[in-house]
């Protein structure tokens, strides 16, 4: 290689330096610096030639030959264009003596002597070639850019000075703060050089902007008025702006406005080289040249006069706190401001227009903070740690960076998980440092390894990192959309990558010509040389990878593949949805919107990430994805945070269980799962086994101790229970004291225990049992059975009882356990009484409730309650006994009624479960009447060697045999007594099996009914005729009943009347044919009796209608009274509800009403104190009737009936010359409503 250089440099014809360059007259001076130094500063302005003539002045030094004199530029576009510039003044041709490599092309070969780079080339060098030995100088040109890579290469090539003193360096800068390069290297000798310069006029023209709005529109019309000004004059004019957008909204703005010989063209690094090439050939017109800060130093531009410097430049930005690039438009420096100014007095003298006052230029900071103060330090910590150079902050960089942002750098690396908590290099941070490229790109593709998607990765980490290739013109919006559409992914743009690349693939595989290929992208608003540029940096990251031996994917990675990949690079780039906006809420609590260009704006997806957010009007998300929430635990588990709450004792798992909550960045990631909590917090865990799981009964141990301490605590809890009141049990406190003394640490769930029990009870089998005076606070001398019994007799039925002592709990008191069979079976009114212990305390309640004139009479009411408890007994029914008390104290007579009874507590009331036969609890509750009415018990019936069951339905006639009184039942695996009956089924008769026998009767009789009316069919038929005689009738209650259903209803009736006179119901066939034979010759009879009736009442009700029609003023005070005397009387269903045995005597008490408004003229007050004793008759009715009418229950046939003795008394007290039927008075049907049972 060595002799190649030095065949090539003795062939280069003599070296020769254009005198009109400044530096060309300090060639001696620099020749002899070089010599004695091993490091040189070579300050000059622009134009100054130090960067084309410096690598040829170390060629003329016999420089080059042993190794490469490197010359680094910061921009691309400056690497090519000095060493096309450098080959040109050597003669010969570029890639020759004089070659160049940047990241997308080579132009080196072993006889190059001057190699220009990009300082990232020199960078990434280092990594193979820790001591640089292929050159043997190094020039740093552009140092005062302080670019993130000078910086580097300055500090590495400090520590390199030590290494490698046969290296010289040479550093070239603007009049920019030289003097710190210089101490840098140890004081290193600064030689200056003019710049080539005619004298420049510095204009001020500032801006009057009123809106920050109108910024832009101003700078337009003042750079058109600079320009227009300059046109009396020849030359070009540079314009800097701050981006590619302004440059071609002022693009489009100065064509439109300048005539057509103003030729416009803009400059930015993204251009490409033949739009670049533009700049440097000549033109017959006026050129303006519109440029971003690439102008200031990079590039020379030609035949420039004229400079207009709207002093402002987009400056990237690293927010440590945010974690996002932000590319903000700010004020240029001083130093960028005279740099600007520099470039219009190259050829004859300059003005340089500045749109700002001059008062702002002073007040502006002298230099632009070097980058590596604006910037994520991650790719420079990560390849300064797989170069082994120690401590970042010990690294000698020219002004080393903040401990915040090099902190920043490792967090970045950290979420990587390039290095760990110690900020080593992890094996993944290692396989980063190999890769070339920014270190959330070189992750994606270490992960899509894993995920066997390094196939699309590698096509999707190229296209980020170049600019993208796809183009969207402003003046052409829609049509680049329309032309881009086949490229758009609705839920990923990184897919639409895919597409793309898909697409220029196949036109390639075609054999497309370039022309055609151009044309093609051309059609679709691509750039074809980034596309190219996309292609051979694939083609550089895929050889790379198979050097390092990854494995490319044949079979296509699917969307989970792809974009876990590439979400392993973008963790602090997620979000998801904002509630209130279309916002995202980001990583530390950002809130981020996508970008208007993304394909999934419309989406709307809960979930994104992100491959960069940029802080402009507002804080976009470019280039986004939709992604499952449930990829991120994995990929980022060395960052997440877990937050545990509500622990708690798991009984299935034997085990402490907490809720965790997973975040990454404060964002939620799992919002609750169950975790064994005992690994994290063993110390917790422990207390809670032994609380919730040993001493709150939460763990069921296999140990004989479990059981032991069960049931002693079960029995010291139920004298609890009993007794009401909490004071026998110790409390959980010194269970769990118990128990934390005998077990050690670290025991933390069941399975544990276990072994430790084991192992203990060997040597002490009753370690942990406890005992019956360690449990008992006090002794329970008083709770005895006999107070609070096991069980309850009913009549010889052993019924269990349950206590629990829990206010507003629905078992709360105590609780009966009754089959079905025995609820209906038994005599349920003993347990109105409860148990002896409870039964004072209900006493004193019901007393309490009573009203004030009977309460009063009772006190002090702890003497009455143990007064009534010595006279009455439990046989008794409750509530007659205390009514019967309550007389004998206060010589009044009250009715227990359900409002002296609603307001007790509950556990005043016997709780009642009603079981199956299954064990199970089918209906529970405390309301005697209401559960009766609820539960119809199934019953097994036992089966006969003679019949299959006795049970049998689809009847019509009696052919079957004589029907028994009971039979045997078996359920609760018990035996009962079943009553066997017939059952009317409204088409047929079945006979069933009842488990009352009051049930049975009042079937059977209506079941004996219906076989009677199939039977006497033509008998009833024939009396249908008799019907005739009701044409009056009918006549006299068409207000009240329609005169068909009135011929209905006393059919259905009439066979109803007669059999109401048979006392007992036929169960032989042959009594029921003599029943059928005794009906043939009492329907008729009946039907005449009925019919006589119902004439009779029709037209006494008659009367009645027009007697009421003529009520006298003083009559009218009690109308109301006897209209609903009349209508209880007589109504729509009168005849199928009048019970048969009070039919015939309605016509007497519509008689005595008829009478009673008659004479009432002549005693009004009379009939007002009569009255009074029929409302107070109603009233103890009505009080009795409550509980089953707030319930819409039917009340017994006792309760129902008791209405006709008030019609008796009604006789008795208004027409006694009607008589009564039997001997009727106030006081005997209070007596005789006293004595119809509370439960029937």
């Amino acid at each position: 290689m060595e002799a190649s250089r030095q065949a090539r440099f003795e062939s280069l014809s003599s070296i020769e330096f254009p005198e009109v360059l400044p530096v060309s007259q300090r060639i001696k001076e620099i020749h002899e610096a070089i010599l004695k130094h091993q490091v040189v500063i070579l300050c000059g302005e622009t134009g100054s030639g130090k960067t084309t003539q410096l690598p040829k002045i170390c060629l003329k030094l016999g420089r080059g030959i042993k190794g490469l004199i490197g010359h680094t530029q910061p921009r691309r576009i400056a690497a090519r264009s000095v060493a096309s510039r450098i080959a040109l003044e050597l003669k010969v041709p570029l890639g020759d003596a004089v070659g160049f490599k940047i990241r997308f092309a080579d132009k080196v070969s072993p006889q190059t002597l001057i190699k220009v780079m990009t300082d990232g080339v020199l960078l990434a060098e280092t990594q193979t070639d820790p001591d640089l030995k292929q050159y043997d100088t190094i020039i740093i040109d552009e140092a005062h850019e302080r670019s993130l890579n000078i910086d580097f290469l300055l500090g590495y090539l400090k520590q390199l000075t030590f290494r490698r003193r046969d290296l010289k360096i040479i550093i070239t800068s603007a009049t920019i703060d030289v003097e710190s390069f210089s101490k840098h290297f140890n004081d290193a000798p600064i030689i200056e050089v003019s710049g080539r310069t005619y004298p420049v006029e510095i204009r001020y023209r500032p801006l009057e902007v009123k809106d920050e709005d109108d910024q832009e529109e101003k700078i337009e019309e003042a750079i058109l008025d600079v320009v227009k000004d300059f046109s009396k004059v020849g030359g070009d004019t540079l314009i800097f702006l701050p981006g590619e957008r302004e440059i071609r909204d002022v693009s489009d703005f100065l064509k439109a406005k300048l005539p057509p010989h103003y030729e416009v063209l803009p400059l930015f690094a993204r251009l490409s080289h033949d739009e670049q090439q533009k700049i440097f050939r000549g033109s017959n017109g006026r050129r303006i040249i519109l440029s971003t800060n690439v102008a200031e130093t990079s590039l020379t531009v030609p035949g420039i006069k004229y400079v207009i410097d709207p002093g402002i430049a987009r400056v990237n930005r690293y927010s440590t706190r945010n974690k996002v690039e932000q590319l903000q438009i700010e004020k240029i420096s001083q130093a960028s401001a005279k740099q600007r100014s520099g470039r219009c007095g190259r050829v004859s003298d300059g003005i340089c227009v500045r749109l700002y006052s001059e008062e702002d230029f002073n007040a502006r900071p002298l230099f632009l903070d070097p980058e590596i103060y604006r910037s994520s330090l991650a790719s420079v910590i990560l390849k300064m740690a797989s170069l082994h150079l120690g401590d970042v902050s010990q690294f000698p960089f020219i002004q080393p960076p903040s401990r915040r942002f090099i902190q920043d750098g490792y967090l970045l690396l950290q979420e990587l998980g390039a290095v760990n908590d110690h900020y080593e290099l992890t094996t993944i941070g290692r396989d980063l440092a190999k890769l070339p490229m920014d270190p959330r790109l070189g992750r994606m593709l270490l992960q899509a390894k894993k995920e066997n998607a390094l196939s699309e990765l590698l096509i999707i980490v190229s296209a980020l990192s170049i600019q993208d290739p796809r183009e969207r013109p402003l003046d052409k919006k829609a049509e680049s959309e329309a032309a881009q559409v086949r490229f758009f992914d609705e839920k990923s743009d990184f897919i639409s990558y895919l597409k793309l690349w898909t697409f220029f693939d196949e036109a390639i595989q075609k054999k497309t010509s370039q022309n055609q290929l151009r044309k093609l992208c051309h059609a679709h608003f691509l750039s074809y040389l980034r596309m190219r540029e996309w292609r051979d940096l694939y083609e550089q990251i895929r050889d790379l990878l198979s050097e390092m031996h990854f494995k490319i994917n044949e079979m296509p990675a699917n969307y989970m593949q792809i974009h876990r990949s590439i979400l392993s690079g973008l963790l602090g780039n997620i979000g998801t949805k904002a509630l209130e906006d279309d916002s995202y809420l980001g990583a530390r609590n950002i809130h981020f919107h996508l970008s208007p260009g993304s394909n999934i704006k419309r989406r709307k997806s809960k979930w994104v990430m992100a491959a960069d957010l940029v802080d402009t009007t507002k804080l976009y998300a470019r280039t986004a994805a939709e992604i499952d929430v449930t990829w991120i635990e994995s990929l980022s588990h060395h960052l997440v945070e877990h937050h545990h709450t509500d622990p708690y004792w798991d009984t299935k798992l034997a085990r402490v269980n907490a809720h965790e909550r997973i975040s990454l960045y404060g964002l939620t990631i799992v919002p609750k799962r169950n975790v064994h909590f005992g690994p994290i917090n063993p110390e917790i865990a422990r207390e809670i086994f032994i609380r919730q799981g040993l001493v709150q009964g939460g763990y069921v141990s296999k140990g004989l101790f479990w059981k032991h301490n069960q049931d002693l605590i079960s029995e010291v809890e139920l004298l609890e229970h009993k007794a009401r009141r909490l004071d026998v049990l110790v409390n959980e406190e010194d269970l769990f004291q118990f128990y934390d003394t005998k077990i050690p640490q670290g025991i933390i769930n069941g399975d544990g225990f276990e072994d430790w029990r084991r192992e203990i009870e060997v040597k002490e089998p009753k370690a942990l049992f406890l005992t019956k005076a360690l449990l008992m606070k006090r002794d329970a001398n008083e709770i005895t059975e006999v107070q609070y019994p096991e069980t309850l007799d009913l009549d010889g039925v052993m019924i269990p009882l349950k206590y629990r002592f829990e206010p507003g709990h629905m078992d709360d008191g105590v609780t009966a356990m009754i089959s079905e069979i025995d609820f209906h079976q038994l005599d349920l009114n003993r347990l109105q009484w409860l148990v002896p212990g409870m039964i004072r305390e209900k006493l004193n309640c019901i007393f309490k409730s009573l009203p004030k004139n009977i309460r009063t009479q009772l006190l002090p009411l702890a003497d009455s309650v143990t007064e009534f408890l010595t006279q009455y007994k439990t046989y008794h029914h409750l509530f007659q006994s205390i009514s019967d008390f309550i007389l004998k104290k206060t010589k009044e007579p009250y009715m227990i009624d359900q409002d002296d009874i609603e307001s007790l507590p509950r556990h005043c009331f016997m709780n009642i479960e009603v079981i199956n036969q299954k064990n199970e609890i089918i209906i529970q509750g405390r309301d005697l009447n209401l559960l009766k009415n609820s539960v119809k018990p199934q019953v097994h019936v036992k089966k006969n060697e003679k019949t299959n069951t006795i049970e049998r339905f689809n009847l019509k006639r009696w052919d079957f045999d004589a029907l028994p009184n009971t039979i045997d039942l078996n359920a609760h695996q018990k035996d009962y007594k079943g009553f066997v009956g017939l059952s009317d089924d409204d088409e047929s008769v079945s006979i069933r099996v009842f488990v009352s026998e009051e049930e049975m009767k009042q079937s059977h009789r209506q079941g004996v009914l219906r076989l009677l009316s199939y039977e006497l069919k033509p008998q009833l038929k024939q009396l249908e005729k008799e019907l005739n005689q009701l044409k009056e009738a009918q006549l006299y209650l068409r207000d009240m009943i329609e005169p068909d259903e009135l011929r209905s209803d006393v059919i259905e009736m009439v066979l109803d009347s007669a059999l109401s006179h048979e006392e007992v119901m036929p169960r032989h066939a042959s009594d029921f044919l003599s029943l059928v034979k005794n009906m043939k010759h009492v329907l008729p009879q009946t039907m005449k009796a009925m019919l006589d009736t119902i004439h009779l009442s029709a037209s006494y009700y008659h009367q009645l209608k027009e007697l009421l029609n003529k009520l006298t003023p003083i009559q009218k005070r009690s109308e109301s009274i006897f209209i609903n005397r009349m209508h209880f009387l007589i109504h729509n269903e009168f005849i199928l509800t009048t019970p048969s045995h009070v039919f015939s005597h309605l016509p007497r008490y519509l008689k005595a009403l008829m009478i009673r408004i008659e004479k009432y003229a002549s005693r009004v007050d009379k009939d007002a104190l009569l009255q009074k004793d029929i409302d107070r008759i109603h009233q103890l009715l009505d009080a009795r009737l409550k509980p089953y009418t707030s319930k819409k229950m039917t009340p017994p046939k006792a309760l129902k009936d008791f209405q006709w003795q008030i019609e008796e008394l009604h006789v008795s007290l208004f027409a006694q010359d009607l008589k009564t039927a039997y001997p009727v008075s106030l006081k005997r049907l209070e007596k005789a409503l006293d004595d119809i049972p509370y439960y029937a």
